[in-house]
């Protein structure tokens, strides 16, 4: 009886081992696919946008800046303001091109 009981006690041991790892795989997929999938979507998208500017291309910084990209370095870009003002800033802070 005691071996009985020992063995059930083993079967239930594994069985809770089981449905833990499991759930730590969809926790693990959901977590994949909500968060890190995105976010390395937006990255790719971000890298090519950056890679296709232009001189002339009209775009908005991150700080909300809107400006005409007057020249690109490696990684800074001059933008012209509406003014005339010109402006030194980080490619990647640009975040969108403007439809002209």
């Amino acid at each position: 009886m005691l071996a009985y009981a020992q063995t059930a006690g083993d079967a239930q041991a594994g069985q809770s081992l089981i449905s833990l790892v499991i759930l730590l795989v969809v926790f693990a997929a959901i977590f994949y696919f909500l968060l890190i999938r995105p976010q390395r979507r937006r990255q790719k998208e971000h890298q090519q946008l950056i890679s296709s500017l232009k001189r002339g291309d009209r775009v908005v910084t991150a700080g909300g800046i809107h400006g005409t990209i007057e020249k690109i370095d490696e990684g800074t870009v001059i933008l012209s303001l509406e003014e005339g003002a010109k402006i030194r800033i980080s490619k990647s802070s640009i975040v969108e091109k403007v439809k002209k």
